[in-house]
This record gives structure tokens, C-alpha cells and sequence, in this order.
């Protein structure tokens, strides 16, 4: 018999809640944050295979890599070996455990895979999308204070007279890699989502620099 979809929810939440670690911008609440954000992007699209996208959403960070790490490139593609390996034991379609994996592995936007599948496509688009929008502007400086990075630089914040570097400034993510993400949305509703968000995230930057002290 079919398990529900609800069923399996509960069983993808206790997989991703024992591999979690002490990262607040990848935890439980980040999943179904990707989940609802896949959601929304699912009502385009009710051909797309739902299960496959909630097993994706929640087993897509299975090994999670700092954004620092020398292997953060490798990251989705580790994970998806592993949400294969668990899923197949926990009695997961087998039929659907290469989609599955797939949605995984091209999620990444450090690993730079282009997804192949409609629920690939969707599990990307989600994933992105909670980097924008104010959850996304408080993960890039919860990661920021993480990795030790000032949160602007101390005279240009914008950077006019100086090349960007978010390894160090961490107001400059935002253009170095947030505002491109939209325009890499796989779908028409994660663009439309997306440029809304970073509307949002970008009046944030805008009255972030407003008060930012700036010596005269």
C-alpha cells in the first residue's frame, strides 16, 4: 500500500533532523522553509512528482560542507549518495530514487549542476529562494558572523571605489551573489518570487547604508 504523503514528511524530517548539525541557517526549519517555497512553486506545476520534490527539499543538505570549505563544491553530490543509501533503506520507491537523487545533487549553487528534471528545477528554484527576502538577508549575516566576516566595509559599503569581496565584507553578498540569483531561477514562478525578494533585500541595503557610520 502507498504510504501518504504525510507519513513520508514525518520520516524525511527524523532522516534530515539526525543529520543536522549547529548551523542555524541549514536547519529543520530551513527545509520546510524549501518545502513551502517548493509548494508555491508546485501550484505552476501539479504535473511535477510531489514526492520527489519533498524528499529532495528535505534530504538536500544531508552533508552540509561550511561555505568556506575546501569541498563545498562536493557537498550536494555527498549528500545525494547519502539520501539514496538512506531512502532506499527506509523503503523509498525505488523507481523514483534516481529523481530523487538528481534534485539533490544540481541543487547546489557552489556545485554549478544544471538540473535535468521539472522536480529538479523545482527543488533548486526553492532552495534559492530562502536566500532572499528578509529570512535570507538574516542568514547571510548569521553565516557571516560564522565565518568571522565584518558586516560592511567601514568607508564603501557600496562599493564605488573598490572591488567587491564577501569573503571579507558581508554586505557585498548581496551583489556578488543574491541579486543573480533570480535570473538563475529554472522557473517563471521562482523568478517572479525571486525578483520580489530581492526588491525586499535591496531596500534592506538601501537603509542599511542610510545608517551605516561613514567617517567624514
Amino acid at each position: 500500500m502507498d504510504i501518504s504523503l504525510s507519513t513520508w514528511q514525518q520520516r524525511l524530517v527524523a532522516l534530515a533532523s539526525a543529520a543536522a548539525g549547529d548551523d542555524g541557517a541549514h536547519d529543520t526549519n530551513h527545509l520546510h522553509r524549501v518545502w513551502r517555497n517548493a509548494n508555491l512553486l508546485l501550484e505552476q506545476h501539479p504535473e511535477a512528482d510531489r514526492l520527489v520534490v519533498m524528499a529532495a527539499c528535505y534530504l538536500h543538505d544531508l552533508v552540509n560542507l561550511p561555505k568556506n570549505h575546501p569541498e563545498r563544491h562536493l557537498a550536494s553530490r555527498q549528500a545525494a549518495v547519502l539520501a539514496r543509501a538512506q531512502l532506499a533503506e527506509a523503503g523509498f520507491p525505488a523507481d523514483r530514487l534516481d529523481a530523487v537523487a538528481h534534485a539533490i545533487e544540481t541543487h547546489s549553487f557552489s556545485a554549478a549542476l544544471q538540473p535535468t528534471t521539472l522536480e529538479a528545477c523545482i527543488v533548486q528554484d526553492a532552495d534559492r529562494l530562502d536566500a532572499l527576502g528578509a529570512v535570507g538577508l538574516a542568514r547571510m549575516f548569521y553565516i557571516a558572523g560564522r565565518m568571522g566576516t565584518a558586516l560592511a566595509h567601514p568607508e564603501d559599503p557600496l562599493a564605488v571605489n573598490r572591488e567587491r569581496n564577501d569573503k571579507i565584507y558581508s554586505l557585498d553578498h548581496i551583489e556578488v551573489k543574491l541579486a543573480t540569483l533570480p535570473g538563475t531561477m529554472q522557473t517563471a514562478a521562482g523568478r517572479a518570487l525571486g525578483e520580489q525578494r530581492l526588491r525586499d533585500l535591496l531596500a534592506f541595503r538601501d537603509s542599511f547604508v542610510a545608517e551605516w557610520a561613514v567617517a567624514a
